[in-house]
């Protein structure tokens, strides 16, 4: 298991020296962005590229940003204009009142957090979420997590390439929301490839990569996409 200062070493490093990793997530991206009306007030935790924020912002969404890299924040507020609505610090802990958020947004975030924190970050989402609110995002669809495994020349240490510290299927996902008493909306696997593609060629392809997504064959490396939301009633 990485420390909390290792896992923010990655991606500090990632977020803000190796944003060319995140390429490839336009489609799913967007997908997610495209289902957050204008006006509503929504947070993502974990930046990432930031691509995901400029495209909600261009929506007119009241965006909220929080992560662990304060790079990533102050990138956010200096070419987004995002000011204190962007800030340092982790899901288990989110500066926000309760009851703020029509929306929370977690793409890629939940497989990076060690059991306990895990458990944390999602009561705190609960927390700040409206009842009624949604949390939604993806995860990687049962990752066999010791095919990313490297080894650091230095100490020999063997870790998961990209921080992975959980890995899900739609049984053991379901499982944690209901645990943390969310209501299931969706939950399926998925790819999200790229349907801009003028080729017949490259656009059939995407038509398989999607196929196979929702299949959970492995070879496109699907995610499971899910929508939770937060009941409007006291369980």
């Amino acid at each position: 298991m990485l420390t909390q200062t290792e896992q923010d070493r990655i991606w500090n490093h990632y977020q803000n020296r190796d944003r060319a990793t995140f390429d490839l997530s336009y489609p799913r991206l967007r997908y997610l962005a495209d289902r957050c009306a204008p006006g509503s007030r929504v947070l993502t935790i974990g930046v990432g590229s930031g691509y995901l924020e400029e495209l909600l912002l261009h929506q007119n969404v009241e965006l909220y940003s929080l992560d662990p890299s304060q790079s990533s924040i102050d990138r956010l507020r200096n070419e987004f204009g995002m000011g204190d609505r962007a800030r340092h610090g982790y899901g288990q802990n989110i500066p926000f009142a309760e009851n703020f958020f029509n929306k929370v947004i977690m793409t890629e975030v939940l497989e990076h957090l060690p059991t306990d924190v895990l458990d944390a970050t999602l009561d705190e989402v609960w927390r700040v979420l409206q009842p009624n609110g949604e949390l939604t995002g993806t995860v990687p669809y049962s990752e066999q997590l010791s095919a990313g495994l490297v080894i650091c020349p230095h100490c020999d240490r063997a870790f998961h390439r990209w921080g992975h510290e959980q890995t899900f299927d739609r049984e053991s996902l379901t499982a944690l929301f209901v645990r943390h008493r969310f209501k299931i909306q969706i939950l399926h696997a998925r790819a999200f490839p790229d349907f801009r593609r003028t080729s017949p060629r490259l656009l059939l392809k995407a038509v398989g990569r999607y196929v196979l997504g929702r299949l959970g064959e492995q070879v496109v490396g699907p995610n499971l996409y899910f929508r939770v939301r937060r009941p409007n009633v006291r369980l």
